[in-house]
């Protein structure tokens, strides 16, 4: 992220065409000032396989030997610590504010999971709490230095994806996640308006579940279509990031609270990603 007020206390944003920022967003800055990226991954529709996206990416990063954070705001069904081993961690207060999770080598992670009583509490809130939530979450908690923030916001255009594209003045973009067929393409395509109306610049499209390949006949079964990321990147004039295929493991290693790229199984999923981080951070 090349803005002059990551590292100051300027009251302008010279990146942002010198627009003053509000005392809240100051704060945020001066929280984030050690963050150089900050990447929202977004999806108009929920079962895309967002957060397993959110997860993969964050972990791929830190193999190429990036310090990353992963924060969950998906407030009510927060999956992010289930995936990363995290159940029943909860949150501890420093000298420095609120200390996210460590998750392994160069991975830190935050989400509200980490301050309720039970893993079975739901959180039943309305806009203005959870726009309270997400405020704590980005100017309390001590992220430190880090290479890449990955915010993962629940599906949809509501209130979280809202909140954090309007309270951090110099969010660099976003992702988006979809699968192949057209009812959900149709859905994502709600996330790009979303950015062009708030001015965030879409960094991809990726392509989850992009298809199956069968390890006894050879054959590739594509069981939700076959494209449908990469025609909706390329009708939208968007870069396509990538197609993640579908793979048994991606959602053992989910269940088992270990990130996929992780596992030392050399398969496809992991060659996509890999290739994902390269474009990303290229």
């Amino acid at each position: 992220m090349s803005c002059d007020c990551k590292s100051c206390d300027k009251k302008s944003c010279p990146s942002h065409d010198g627009k003053e920022l509000t005392p809240e967003q100051e704060k945020m800055m001066h929280r984030l000032r050690g963050i150089k990226h900050c990447l929202v991954v977004l999806s108009g529709k929920g079962g895309v396989g967002k957060s397993t996206v959110s997860v993969n990416l964050a972990a791929a990063l830190t193999r190429e030997g990036y310090k990353v954070g992963l924060l969950d705001v998906d407030l009510h069904g927060p999956s992010v610590p289930i995936m990363l081993g995290l159940r029943d961690v909860r949150a501890v207060m420093g000298e420095d504010g609120i200390e996210p999770v460590e998750a392994g080598p160069g991975l830190k992670v935050m989400s509200v999971s980490f301050f309720l009583e039970g893993r079975d509490q739901a959180v039943v809130w309305r806009g203005p709490m959870k726009l309270t939530a997400i405020k704590q979450m980005l100017e309390d908690v001590n992220w430190g230095e880090l290479d890449y923030l990955i915010i993962d916001c629940p599906p949809g255009t509501g209130d979280e994806p809202l909140a954090v594209v309007q309270l951090i003045p110099c969010l660099e973009g976003g992702i988006i996640v979809t699968t192949p067929q057209e009812v959900a393409a149709s859905d994502v395509r709600r996330s790009v308006s979303f950015c062009d109306l708030l001015d965030l610049p879409v960094v991809g499209v990726i392509e989850n579940m992009s298809g199956f390949h069968c390890p006894d006949c050879g054959k590739t079964h594509y069981i939700f279509k076959q494209g449908g990321g990469k025609a909706l990147a390329e009708s939208m004039s968007l870069p396509f990031l990538g197609a993640i295929p579908i793979e048994p493991q991606i959602a053992e290693a989910s269940d088992g609270g270990t990130p996929f790229v992780n596992l030392p199984e050399n398969s496809a999923a992991l060659k996509a990603f890999t290739e994902i981080v390269s474009k990303i951070t290229g």
